[in-house]
């Protein structure tokens, strides 16, 4: 794509510091773009920092880096009120049971949003500035609206949640792990239905998860994630057909495939490393299945195949 990024993450580090313990560095320089009415799907296991990456974009935690959006620089939010411009950057959150505030009406919850971009000065048309209106293309009838959360099942709440978010008008949608507190029958569901409507009002949207079978069905690039860095990243059909990361081709044959060979998914061995106490060299080698002399000592960077492994870059 020729025009400049919504979206611009550059050698973001986000850090946690402890009381008599090493930092712990969450994301550890990391680049990420996300253009106007793209998906981008961030991948990964549980640890690897996919969600402090996502707070960091919306501006809920404190980071070294440059994180630009729409060409303005995105900073923490702190006590003062939010830049407004800052407001079209809108989250959807992991957990529907949470997010929601159990004793307001649904739609007293998407007024909020819907107020949100009245503040910019954003015309809308009559229709939207009723919660009704995003109810419904969220999928649930205009009666939600005057019910509490409580009384909805978790895939409803979390288009509940999307109907809010889509309220204030994003330009950038992130979804931090969204679906992976519905059960499978909703998952599904909800990540095509977030990224119809990302691509319909011409949002990007930058979805999270460790699901590689559904981000492969909304995304149109795909970057892996390990450890706090990124290790592989392309177009979802590339990386899914030729993944070269050895940690890319891992959690690839971890997804159960009903072929039905009655093979079981290949286990990828041991967990996710300590972020405070990372392995040298590269953070994969320790579970890697082709690590040879000299992966422990020096760590790869992304090179221009869009792949960080030594395997490649000594080609």
């Amino acid at each position: 794509m020729t025009t400049p990024p919504l979206l611009s993450v550059n050698d973001l580090v986000v850090q946690y510091r402890r009381p008599g313990a090493p930092p712990t560095r969450a994301v550890a320089g990391v680049s990420l773009e996300v253009h106007a009415g793209e998906v981008v799907g961030l991948v990964g296991e549980s640890g690897c920092g996919k969600s402090t990456l996502a707070r960091a974009v919306c501006g809920l935690t404190s980071a070294a880096g440059a994180i630009t959006f729409d060409g303005a620089p995105v900073r923490p939010l702190g006590v003062r009120r939010r830049d407004p411009a800052l407001t079209r950057v809108q989250m959807v959150f992991q957990d529907p049971y949470g997010s929601l505030n159990p004793r307001r009406r649904v739609g007293a919850q998407i007024a909020d949003g819907i107020r949100t971009a009245a503040d910019r000065g954003e015309p809308a048309a009559p229709d939207a500035a009723k919660a009704e209106h995003f109810l419904t293309r969220v999928g649930l009838p205009e009666t939600a609206a005057e019910r509490y959360p409580h009384e909805f099942s978790g895939g409803q709440r979390q288009r509940i949640a999307i109907a809010r978010a889509l309220a204030a008008r994003p330009s950038l949608l992130v979804g931090d792990e969204p679906i992976s507190a519905l059960d499978a029958s909703a998952q599904s569901q909800v990540a095509t239905l977030m990224r119809a409507l990302a691509v319909e009002s011409g949002a990007g949207l930058l979805f999270i998860s460790h699901d590689l079978s559904v981000v492969r069905l909304i995304a149109d690039r795909i970057a892996v994630m390990y450890l706090g860095r990124i290790v592989e990243t392309g177009p979802t059909a590339e990386v899914w057909d030729n993944p070269r990361h050895p940690y890319t081709q891992a959690l690839l044959a971890a997804i159960p495939r009903p072929d039905g060979a009655g093979r079981l998914p290949e286990e990828l061995p041991g967990d996710v490393p300590d972020p405070a106490d990372p392995p040298s060299g590269c953070r994969f080698h320790p579970r890697c299945p082709r690590a040879f002399d000299g992966c422990d000592r020096e760590e790869p960077q992304l090179i221009a195949g869009g792949v960080a492994c030594r395997l490649y870059a000594t080609a």
